[in-house]
């Protein structure tokens, strides 16, 4: 299956220079390109693409803005594109699947690419259960029943239950039920296990799916934690809350996730 595909950039060459480097990935296909972003959020409203490459500095509508506004719509995948690298954490912030450095080396796109096939295959794996549910559910409600049963199964099962991290050097196996919190740092992630801290080079969104969500949430745009790990819930102003953990580090609890306090008090 083609991974449609759109272009943004208010540079002519950069853009040409980006389509000679997907031609190497026959699956990608490049149905539009756009030069700024106005452009760019009516092209992706009306080819509803898979995959946008972005470029975040432009002039009026720049990637960031474009992002915000398709906030009504299904969002495709994005991959900003910059010659600076001091957006890198907000690009991850905004929640895009990877962020690359202009001129785009081949080699580092090859790893974009690996990472948006992957995105895609979940998202479709995801979308069809679900086709299939609503279609069971209205001429086999049994076999409706059997398959929400096995789907849930196969989602606990399919989490990690360890986790290897390089880090100085060396690799660590670490068993993901150790793990207390985890802080975000752009695409670098702070794995905390009681008294160590371990450094893991992934974005949290990616990390996120390989954690089972009964146990760990976030509970703060830069911030998960182990639910099973949480011995105290303490209210703060504002409608915020500190969650006191075993090791006794407390996290706060921003106001856009008091949903996961209501988990402890209910």
């Amino acid at each position: 299956m083609s991974i449609r595909t759109i272009l943004v950039d208010d540079e002519k060459l950069a853009i040409q220079g980006l389509q000679l480097r997907l031609e190497a990935h026959p699956d990608v296909e490049v149905i539009d390109t756009c030069l700024n972003g106005r452009e760019a959020i009516r092209a992706i409203k009306t080819h509803k693409p898979d995959l946008v490459f972005l470029d975040i500095q432009m002039p009026g509508f720049d990637g960031f803005s474009v992002v915000s506004g398709l906030m009504e719509v299904e969002p495709p995948l994005f991959v900003f594109v910059t010659a600076y690298s001091d957006h890198a954490i907000r690009a991850f912030e905004a929640q895009a699947t990877d962020y690359l450095m202009k001129p785009v080396e081949q080699e580092r796109l090859a790893d974009t690419m690996e990472r948006v096939r992957q995105r895609l295959a979940e998202k479709r794996g995801v979308e069809e259960v679900e086709r299939l549910k609503e279609v069971l559910a209205e001429h086999a409600p049994e076999a409706h029943e059997e398959l929400v049963d096995s789907t849930d199964t196969h989602s606990a099962n399919r989490y990690e239950k360890m986790i290897n991290i390089k880090d100085q050097g060396q690799i660590f196996r670490v068993e993901v039920d150790s793990i207390e919190r985890i802080d975000a740092a752009g695409d670098y992630m702070c794995i905390y296990t009681g008294g160590d801290t371990l450094i893991l080079r992934e974005t949290m969104k990616d990390l996120e799916k390989r954690l089972d969500p009964r146990k760990f949430q976030r509970v703060h745009r830069s911030t998960i934690v182990n639910l099973d790990l949480v011995k105290q819930v303490k209210p703060h102003t504002n409608g915020e809350c500190f969650l006191v953990l075993e090791s006794g580090a407390q996290v706060k609890v921003s106001r856009s996730y008091r949903d996961v306090v209501a988990r402890f008090v209910h």
